[in-house]
């Protein structure tokens, strides 16, 4: 049987430990959960309308958002209770990673608004060439 310590400093060591590799843990589950590259540059639409509901869909971030809220608060936790060696490390990974996912977040709202006008437009100008069609022939 192995011998456990009660030893407070070991046991401080032993919750940094694990708070960190939750941290990382969270954080590579946010990354894995993100759109590829190729996800929102390809598309096999037909039409603008098709490729914006393509792009749409690719700009979703899954989980991305929960996982890195839990990355940040047990990092927040780690930094306060003073656990991470290298903290700074972490904020920037954490940093960096919150600024691509409200990116995504921001290119999804865009191209959804994008995908309410276009067909307006569509048939604002069908529309408008009608008009002149019909003015053309009277």
């Amino acid at each position: 049987m192995s011998q456990s310590t009660f030893d407070d400093d070991d046991l401080f060591g032993e919750a940094a430990d694990e708070m960190r590799a939750d941290v990382e843990e969270h954080l590579s589950a946010a990354k894995a959960t993100l759109p590829t590259a190729d996800a929102i540059w390809g598309t096999d639409a037909d039409n603008v309308l098709g490729a914006l509901n393509g792009l749409r869909s690719a700009l979703d971030t899954g989980d991305a958002v929960e996982e890195l809220r839990q990355a940040k608060k047990q990092y927040v936790m780690g930094e306060r209770a003073g656990a991470f060696e290298d903290d700074e490390e972490l904020a920037a990974e954490i940093e960096e990673l919150q600024a691509l996912v409200e990116t995504l977040a921001e290119a999804h709202d865009q191209v959804g608004d994008l995908t309410g006008v276009v067909p307006q437009i569509k048939s604002d100008l069908e529309d408008a060439h009608a008009d002149d069609v019909e003015e053309a022939e009277a």
